[in-house]
């Protein structure tokens, strides 16, 4: 429970503004309070996998790289992505100041919606292919020995003795679905240009541990010095941040009001810190030792939606994606716990 101390602290300061700003708007108290469950709820539901990844990264992290994730880390995520990231976007494609896009968003909520829904092609294209590429980067580890697919997934992982093949995988997905958007779709050339960047950002933030890395000899040996964990915290950012784009957007077909989405998500963002802090202190993926696979592949998934869902007139409910990285976590923690009982019963 110490672990979702602050968690549960924020939610109810996030409920009372709740209170507050729906009795001022006039969408009533016990309205606005509910939205914002519901919101946290669904951030928590999409976001279970992303917790148990961030732990197996976490986990490798100093104590005082684990603090600046918890405290800067959920700045950033709260304030950042779900609140100053959606404006940047509107305001780029309008050529309005932020302060108007803000002002938009508080009173003209429809058009602020209608301007982010406008570019969901390239943020689906981004977030989609920077996931696969996690998926793809775990799924061909050559270095991995535990396979929760047995011979399949340790032939998948023996292919990662070619050179960039989750490039090449990544690229032939992202012009698959280049193929089947609309001809005369204008959002065509800004979900390659997406897709691409999220590539080459994956590429920039898993190489960054390469510049905190200095070689020692010692007898001869070369050894390696434990990297900063500045790339670390990088790479969690940018996980967080891939994964809180299909959150914000699904957060718009629950309410426009964007203060609301706001709460309700950064209350869903904290319990998913408090979640990952939680495993790694209680040394989870070490004792269920699939759930960091059953993770990356409902990353997988999560990905493949968010691709889907660039193609015109395809919608997968947020209750979907959310039972489906729910499953995944669950038959992975299942596979474990028999995992577990067998290794027992050898000894």
């Amino acid at each position: 429970m110490k672990d979702f101390r602050l968690s549960i602290l924020l939610t109810f300061f996030c409920i009372g503004i709740a209170a507050w700003w729906g009795q001022s708007t006039g969408m009533g108290a016990e309205s606005a309070i509910a939205i914002v469950a519901i919101l946290g709820l669904m951030e928590v539901s999409l976001s279970f996998d992303n917790a148990v990844v961030n732990a197996s990264i976490l986990k490798d992290m100093d104590a005082k790289w684990q603090q600046i994730f918890l405290t800067l880390g959920i700045l950033v995520a709260v304030v950042g992505m779900r609140l100053l990231f959606p404006i940047v976007i509107v305001s780029v494609a309008t050529e309005l100041d932020m302060a108007s896009v803000w002002n938009m968003a508080l009173n003209r909520p429809e058009e602020y919606s209608n301007h982010l829904q406008a570019h969901h092609v390239a943020i689906g294209a981004f977030g989609g292919i920077f996931l696969l590429m996690i998926f793809f980067s775990f799924l061909f580890d050559e270095g991995k020995e535990l396979h929760w697919l047995g011979q399949i997934e340790e032939k998948l992982s023996q292919l990662g003795k070619l050179d960039s093949i989750s490039i090449m995988l990544a690229l032939a997905v992202l012009f698959a679905f280049y193929q089947w958007l609309p001809i005369e779709a204008s959002a065509r050339g800004s979900f390659l240009i997406a897709g691409v960047s999220g590539i080459i950002l994956f590429i920039a933030v898993s190489s960054l541990d390469k510049l905190f890395e200095s070689e020692e000899s010692g007898d001869g040996v070369t050894t390696t010095v434990t990297r900063n964990g500045i790339a670390g915290f990088l790479y969690l950012e940018v996980l967080d941040a891939s994964f809180s784009f299909d959150g914000v957007i699904g957060a718009f077909a629950i309410t426009r009001d964007i203060v609301i989405i706001m709460l309700g998500l950064a209350i869903g963002a904290m319990f998913v810190r408090s979640l990952t802090v939680s495993l790694v202190r209680k040394g989870t993926l070490d004792e269920y030792v699939f759930l960091e696979h059953g993770a990356h592949y409902a990353i997988g998934a999560l990905s493949m939606i968010m691709l889907a869902e660039t193609v015109q007139g395809v919608h997968i409910p947020e209750i979907v994606t959310g039972c489906i990285g729910a499953g995944f976590i669950l038959i992975a923690l299942l596979t474990s716990i028999r995992h577990n009982r067998s290794s027992d019963s050898d000894n």
